[in-house]
This record gives C-alpha cells, sequence and structure tokens, in this order.
C-alpha cells in the first residue's frame, strides 16, 4: 500500500474515532489528548495529522460537505432526467446524507449551541458553510423555469427557503427528535417539487 493511501486511511480512522470522542463528552470537553488516546496514538503523532481538535472537527464537516457536492453534481449531470427528478434526487440524497451522518450533525448543533452562548453569530457560520448547497438549489429551480418545467408564481429567495427549509428539518428530525426514519420528509420533498410543475400562473 502506497504511503499516500496509509496516511490516507489513518486519517479517516482518525476521524471515526475523534467523532465518537465529541458524540460522548461535547466538543468543548474534549482536548487533544483525549483524542490522541482514543486513537491509540501519541500527541506528536497525531500532529503529523491534525493541528488540534478544531481541524479534526472542521476536515470532518469538509469531508461530509465534499461527498455531499460530488454526488449532487453526478444527479445533475445525469441525462434523460427531467428538472423535477434532478431535484427530487438531489434533495433525497441530502437528506439521506444527514440520515448516515447524524452523529456528526449531532456535533455541529452542540458546538453551535456551546457558541451561541458567546458573542457568536451561528447562522452567518452556518450559511458560509451552505452557501454552495442553496446557491444549487436556487440555479436548480431557475434551471427548471427558464426550461418551462417549472411554473410555480414563487419567487426565486421562496422557492429557496422552501427547499432548503427540508435540509434544516431533515437536521432537527434526526439529531435532535432523534428519529429513526425521513421517509415521511422525503415524501414531502417529492410532492413540493411536483407542485413547482404542477402550478399554472
Amino acid at each position: 500500500m502506497s504511503i499516500v493511501v496509509e496516511h490516507d486511511k489513518r486519517r479517516y480512522d482518525i476521524l471515526e474515532k475523534a467523532l465518537d470522542v465529541f458524540v460522548e463528552e461535547g466538543f468543548e470537553d474534549v482536548t487533544y489528548q483525549k483524542i490522541a488516546d482514543r486513537c491509540g496514538i501519541t500527541r506528536t503523532t497525531l500532529y503529523i495529522y491534525f493541528k488540534n481538535k478544531k481541524d479534526i472537527f472542521n476536515f470532518s464537516i469538509k469531508q461530509f460537505l465534499s461527498v455531499l457536492e460530488e454526488t449532487i453534481a453526478k444527479i445533475r449531470t445525469t441525462s434523460g432526467l427531467s428538472h423535477t427528478e434532478k431535484l427530487t434526487q438531489v434533495l433525497t440524497v441530502i437528506i439521506e446524507r444527514i440520515e448516515e451522518n447524524r452523529r456528526l450533525l449531532s456535533v455541529v448543533l452542540n458546538y453551535l449551541f456551546q457558541m451561541a452562548k458567546g458573542d457568536y453569530d451561528a447562522d452567518d457560520r452556518v450559511r458560509r458553510r451552505t452557501v454552495r448547497m442553496r446557491r444549487t438549489l436556487a440555479a436548480m429551480y431557475l434551471e427548471g423555469m427558464r426550461d418551462g418545467e417549472f411554473t410555480s408564481r414563487l419567487k426565486l429567495k421562496d422557492a429557496n427557503e422552501l427547499l432548503y427549509s427540508f435540509v434544516e428539518a431533515a437536521i432537527f428530525r434526526m439529531v435532535v427528535l432523534r428519529r429513526s426514519s425521513v421517509q415521511e420528509l422525503k415524501d414531502a420533498v417529492k410532492l413540493a417539487v411536483q407542485r413547482f410543475a404542477a402550478e399554472k400562473p
């Protein structure tokens, strides 16, 4: 196995074990030493892979978002799908990834709650992290409008808020309410997107 592949595998293992520590203790109470201990390595070895616990935390979020963005890009470039099908698939995939990554998102929410106790603008931080996703949903809505498939009378801003609210609802249901499934939300996505095509101006 090449050194690069081995390095990447070790980084992934560290991320998985660090996530366990974050979930168990909350972001604030986790120390770099606790992560090293859980991984069975020294702090010096851990520094080879990450600078500090925030670096580990940020890398986990970046990895989650980059994998999600790759999947979304594939759906958007799939030929033979209508705009309704593409938008429905993209939102469904986002919801499914949230379901699969509920542990990471529980740590993110814990972190945001802790930061909100101080002088910290959580809304601004979340918006900056999700700006590409919001833009993608808006672009997909506009493409459907441009091609005459979506005939909704919703303004772009309102449509975008509606679409993104499914993402926020999925996070709330999975992480805060600890629902075992988000199937009802996926069904609601399908109905909402179909309405874009069903409404007449």
